[in-house]
């Protein structure tokens, strides 16, 4: 049965809400859709839980008449700097009553690796399994170890973790707005499952979403999470760099980014002049597309040659079939595709978050083959797989038949005086004649009472 899910992306520069639910052909409609400026939020953090709070609020209101439906709960993204990763092995010994490992051994390896050792004030966000070893032989990853018969059963995590005051800062903004939180999920992770499909994650991809505040890393090699990153470097640096080189206000920085901006000087007419409005009685001020470009491309430089180093450090550098896939709103900047394989090496291409679409189905007065919505697209995604998921699991737990209970047996009640006598009769057989009944009797019953009366 269909249900709709609610993902809630809260970024730096804007707060979007989608709805949706699974179509009739498998893939995904959107019936609502919402989206405010990002009020009190700073390089993926919330800074201001009120203002944040009320940006949200509108949003889902927005997304909310659209779809005709009460939203309770949402599945929210979660960036910044705070974010970390780590590696960690862990183990459990199987139970001897388990021929072969069971899901509930898996599962209680992977409930221990949210109790290891963090530093203060950080907890944990996700735990993926990377690599599963039975008695010290590893399984290929196609291998599923519920079933495999052993004693010893291992696994490598990657472990990702967060600033407990930053989560708690966004749980109290969406609880503020009068929401229920289902799930947080790291934003690279959410903007995957909208621009990647199994054959990418299959052949190794780094998955790359250039947002307003952060730019997030993801990278995938035989279909499992392998790195994760969040640089502290996207969007907003490069409107913050054209805004003290041109001396003009922010948000005109902002247009021309998006209007004019190019990440290769060499690839714009060097006699174009963009004419900005000035102050009250100022004169316009002019800028050359070439000066525009050469400060875009200074800075997105930097930022792709982070993005190489995390590449690099990940150790899957040479395994990238799929090479990189550039996604969020800074994926739009004109020839960034191909300026990314000029810094990174890598085979580069766009991830438009409408390939997984049902287009004829969702709602069309916006474009969501943008790619600055690929994680709030990605966030329903998450949040119908999750839900199908719970579903498969309980229909397999009332497919499975129950035991029936055994039927009631009436327990005879104690007879004292019928005990006696058979009593008496094995002691007549045993003594060949019934001399002193009366005293066996009276010992029996006198006995019986004694017990009954040392049980009170």
């Amino acid at each position: 049965m269909s249900q709709y899910i609610v993902g809630l992306d809260i970024g730096t520069t804007k707060i979007a809400c989608f709805i949706g639910e699974r179509a009739e052909n498998g893939k995904i409609r959107i019936v609502g859709f919402g989206k405010t400026e990002s009020v009190g939020v700073e390089r993926g953090i919330v800074r201001n839980i009120r203002s944040t709070s009320e940006s949200i609020r509108r949003a889902v209101a927005d997304a909310s008449e659209m779809a005709k439906y009460d939203v309770k709960e949402v599945y929210v993204g979660i960036a910044g700097q705070h974010i970390k990763s780590r590696s960690n092995r862990g183990s459990v010994m199987i139970p001897e009553d388990h021929r072969q490992i069971e899901q509930e051994d898996v599962d209680r390896l992977i409930e221990d690796q949210y109790r290891i050792m963090l530093e203060p004030g950080e907890e944990i966000i996700h735990v993926f399994p990377q690599k599963f070893t039975v008695d010290n032989e590893d399984l290929a990853p196609d291998i599923d170890p519920v079933g495999v018969a052993g004693k010893c059963l291992m696994a490598d995590f990657h472990i990702v973790t967060g600033n407990t005051a930053n989560l708690q800062n966004i749980r109290d903004a969406v609880m503020d707005a009068g929401f229920r939180i289902k799930n947080v999920v790291l934003e690279p992770i959410a903007s995957a499952y909208a621009v990647l499909d199994d054959r990418d994650k299959d052949a190794g991809v780094a998955l790359v979403d250039i947002g307003g505040g952060t730019t997030d890393i993801a990278i995938f090699q035989e279909g499992i999470i392998r790195h994760t990153s969040v640089l502290p470097l996207a969007g907003n640096v490069i409107t913050n760099d054209i805004r003290e080189n041109c001396k003009i206000l922010k948000h005109q920085a902002e247009s021309l980014k998006t209007k004019f901006g190019s990440c290769l000087p060499t690839s714009v007419n060097q006699d174009d002049i963009i004419a900005i409005p000035g102050i009250r009685n100022q004169a316009p001020r002019e800028i050359s597309v070439k000066t525009l470009a050469g400060i875009i491309k200074a800075r997105m430089q930097v930022i792709l040659e982070q993005v190489s180093y995390e590449i690099q450090l990940s150790g899957f550098e040479r395994q990238l079939i799929a090479g990189v896939v550039l996604t969020g709103g800074g994926a739009r900047m004109k020839n960034v595709k191909e300026l990314s394989e000029f810094i990174v090496g890598i085979d580069t291409r766009l991830g438009m978050p409408d390939e997984h679409l049902d287009k004829e189905g969702s709602i069309t007065f916006e474009d969501f083959s943008h790619p600055m919505y690929a994680t709030g697209i990605g966030l329903v995604i998450y949040g119908i797989l999750e839900h199908e998921q719970l579903e498969h699991v309980d229909e397999e737990a009332e497919a499975i038949p129950s035991s029936p209970e055994p039927e009631p047996v009436d327990e005879p009640v104690p007879d004292p005086i019928a005990d006696a006598e058979q009593v008496v009769d094995k002691k007549k057989r045993k003594d060949g004649d019934g001399r002193n009944l009366g005293k066996v009797v009276g010992d029996f019953l006198s006995k019986i009472f004694t017990e009954e009366e040392l049980g009170e």
